[in-house]
């Protein structure tokens, strides 16, 4: 049987190699493209070659029959398109790094349809591009932006998007300076109080949150220094600079967010406290609001708290199964006192708000005294504490004492009056859940009798200590394997012990930074634990008023793991890094 004749194809150089004609441009470059899904798979040659005749016939783009006939999407183009020239694809769902946007002017960037989205490891500006094969463009944008380019592919669609995107925001900060420098401070204040939601301040303000909440941040910064106001955000545990404005502007800025948490616009020489709610994009979002006087104006920090975002399950939290084990001996016991131990930041509450998840059932009265109330949690009676009104930690803890409760939740612990009522509390049949400004377990019960506790009491009272740390997680897609010796592993968490299946050098991983995690390297956060349980041995020296260092010796030689030894657990798992072990827990 007679094969039917396919029509013969121009030869094509073997693999892919980048080029430097524009992408698109030409039946030869249609063709390459075409040859490159066939190698992808996406297309089989009889189509390739079914296409190309009617490319012929009708005289239209290859590429235009091959989507016109259905056989592939606008991404399989864009992916074979980058391929061929041996690029990366810019992923839209990845987002851009704010702070890259600034090293090329908006001119160019529409000129050349490119915007930088961020820097790769090397400290190459990436750029995404429609058209990433104009050497000519390439060359220009490495002149404007006085730093090495590396082009990744974009859709026409993608730029026009990016191009929006940094348009909204360049229009956002100049529409905020022009109407700063036309109006004086008092000016600008009045307006605010009174204003609508076209003002530029309002615009501003309404965007950084709104950009805040896409990029995950959990901190908004509004600093005034010298010559501008700097925005940056809290993204993973760390800051990143997003925009800057003239510092004119500072005095709006900071008014309007003052009325939104309804705090006093008119003064500006002590600090203020506040919280609003606001709707973005269907999320409801609690905001706690703290002003700071500085030299050059007031910074304002905005701490962005999402109830989608809280986690209410132990397990996701980072937790070992020994760890978990041991912290869960503590809090489901009926009574006693377990304390989360950390600096500022460290996720204590998170894990409190967990551990009540634990505990909840109808069966059981569940208080809480906090400052602030950070989550909503059902079933749960949760106070906030109130200065000004005379609601303090150690008068809310009296009260909750009255109202029956069978868990009593304590924000913080940070005088002798509400240490005292905590440790008496769990003494008398209370289970008591927390929070203590220490930087390891031993050394809270070393806190507890500084603020007055007698030792007797807290190796009564208190059933377990957990301190924690939060470090960034590996990104997946982009951690890089390397080899650490074990000299090395054990002088990071100070320990002689390590698995003993254990090859020397041993495999690690370390950040590499790609664009799903914004070039950082990491992406999310875990927790690193040390989980101290009171022993009969461990409360004789608490008795004794031994040392933390002796404490800590004799729980360690009763199987609890330091912070150390947990977040190096989690190196050789692959979740973090050696670096970041250093940055968390020091």
């Amino acid at each position: 049987m007679a094969t039917t004749a396919q029509p013969p194809l121009p030869t094509q150089p073997g693999p892919a190699q980048p080029s430097s004609a524009p992408v698109g441009s030409g039946a030869q470059s249609d063709l390459a493209i075409g040859e490159m899904l066939v190698r992808m798979g996406v297309l089989a040659p009889p189509e390739l070659h079914e296409a190309y005749a009617r490319h012929r016939q009708e005289g239209r783009p290859l590429t235009e029959v091959l989507l016109a006939g259905g056989r592939i999407t606008r991404e399989h183009l864009k992916r074979a398109q980058a391929a061929r020239m041996g690029i990366e694809v810019y992923n839209a769902a990845d987002g851009v790094d704010a702070g890259s946007g600034r090293t090329i002017d908006s001119r160019s960037m529409r000129r050349y349809l490119a915007v930088p989205v961020r820097r790769d490891p090397n400290g190459a500006l990436v750029v995404a591009m429609s058209d990433p094969g104009n050497v000519v463009a390439v060359d220009d944008l490495r002149m404007i932006a006085g730093s090495e380019i590396r082009p990744v592919l974009a859709t026409d669609d993608e730029i026009r998007a990016l191009l929006a995107q940094s348009a909204r925001i360049d229009d956002v900060v100049s529409d905020l300076a022009d109407a700063s420098e036309t109006e004086g401070r008092d000016e600008v204040d009045a307006d605010i109080s009174g204003g609508t939601d076209d003002t530029p301040t309002v615009r501003f303000v309404n965007e950084m949150i709104v950009r805040a909440v896409d990029e995950r941040a959990s901190d908004i910064h509004f600093e005034p220094q010298a010559t501008e106001l700097v925005v940056r955000f809290r993204v993973d545990g760390v800051l990143r600079e997003i925009v800057r404005a003239p510092l004119r502007t500072t005095a709006g800025v900071v008014s309007r967010i003052k009325i939104m948490s309804d705090l006093d616009i008119a003064e500006r020489r002590i600090p203020q406290d506040g919280r609003m709610g606001l709707n973005v994009g269907g999320r409801g979002l609690d905001l706690r609001v703290a002003t700071l006087p500085t030299v050059h104006g007031e910074k304002v920090v905005v701490r962005v708290l999402d109830n989608a975002n809280v986690v209410l399950r132990l397990e996701d939290l980072g937790f070992s199964k020994e760890t978990l084990a041991r912290y869960a001996l503590c809090y489901r016991r009926p009574y006693g006192a377990v304390f989360v131990t950390g600096p500022t930041g460290s996720g204590k509450s998170t894990t409190l708000y967990g551990t009540l998840n634990q505990v909840n059932d109808s069966e059981r009265n569940i208080i809480t005294v906090e400052d602030p109330v950070e989550y909503r949690l059902a079933g749960i009676n949760q106070v906030q504490v109130n200065n000004r009104a005379g609601l303090t930690f150690a008068s809310g803890l009296r009260s909750i004492l009255r109202c029956d409760p069978d868990v009593v939740m304590i924000g913080e612990v940070r005088d002798r009056e509400t240490a005292q009522i905590a440790i008496e509390s769990a003494l008398t049949g209370h289970l008591v859940l927390a929070t203590l400004h220490t930087n390891d377990s031993a050394g809270a019960l070393t806190r507890l009798a500084e603020m007055g506790v007698e030792p007797f009491l807290s190796a009564s009272a208190v059933t377990g200590i957990l301190a924690q740390r939060l470090a960034r997680k590996l990104c997946p897609h982009c951690r890089e394997q390397i080899e650490v010796s074990h000299a090395v592993l054990r002088d990071i968490a100070d320990t002689t012990l390590l698995p003993a299946n254990l090859p020397d050098p041993a495999p690690v991983f370390q950040a590499v930074g790609c664009p799903r995690c914004s070039g950082a390297g990491y992406k999310g956060r875990l927790g690193v634990y040390e989980m101290l349980v009171m022993s009969d041995e461990v409360k004789r020296l608490c008795i004794e008023g031994a040392s933390s260092d002796a404490i800590l010796k004799v729980a360690r030689a009763e199987g609890m793991r330091t912070l150390r030894e947990d977040g190096l657990m989690k190196i050789l798992q692959g979740l973090t890094s050696v670096e970041e072990l250093a940055r968390a827990v020091g």
